[in-house]
């Protein structure tokens, strides 16, 4: 069933029929709904996103351009996914610290996906993180505090295991503290962060 009426769905966006849009939702041209996708009336979608199939996204949600959202992920209120971010099926994400059965908070606490960061199949993220920009959380993580930019990690609780480039691939950093990936990206190492140069 469709249901955007009132909708601010973009005409060059793709909903399929079995895909509830409510009233009030903003989706950019060229995202991708698919089917038995249930979207809560204020979220805001970016442009060319795919929304798979079985997934949640309330209305207190935001999320940036070419998103991808893989199938049986629910976002809750207080989430903020910025532009280039993947989620993996069956990832995991709580609003509620403290929750209790018919109990809401005044406020949900801000869970941040930073740009160009991967979030691996059936992780778990905890409320009030920041997962940094490109940066990757292995499947079956449970992410309890931030995460580093360009950082991988992974385990129950997650921790640290490296540092990754845009591209995806590991990254081994000498003691001169900078890196070239292969794919042609620089990094250095400065004060426990890792900074890609040329990058304002």
């Amino acid at each position: 069933m469709l249901r955007n009426n009132q909708a601010a769905v973009n005409e060059t966006a793709k909903i399929h029929p079995q895909a509830l849009v409510d009233e009030g939702v903003s989706v950019g041209a060229g995202t991708s709904i698919w089917a038995y996708s249930h979207i809560l009336s204020g979220a805001n979608i970016g442009v060319d996103c795919n929304i798979c199939d079985h997934t949640l996204i309330e209305g207190k949600v935001t999320i940036g351009d070419r998103v991808t959202l893989k199938s049986g992920v629910y976002l809750w209120d207080g989430l903020v996914v910025e532009d280039d971010v993947f989620i993996g099926p069956a990832a995991a994400f709580t609003n509620d610290k403290r929750p209790r059965s018919k109990k809401y908070p005044e406020e949900y606490p801000q869970t941040r996906l930073a740009r160009g960061c991967s979030i691996g199949a059936n992780a778990t993220v905890l409320p009030g993180v920041r997962i940094g920009c490109w940066a990757m959380v292995g499947a079956g993580s449970v992410v309890t505090r931030d995460v580093a930019d360009f950082s991988q990690v992974y385990g129950n609780p997650a921790r640290f295991a490296g540092w990754v480039c845009v591209c995806g691939d590991s990254l081994p950093i000498d003691e001169s503290g900078f890196v070239e990936c292969r794919c042609g990206c620089h990094y250095r190492l400065g004060g426990g962060s890792l900074i890609r140069e040329g990058q304002s």
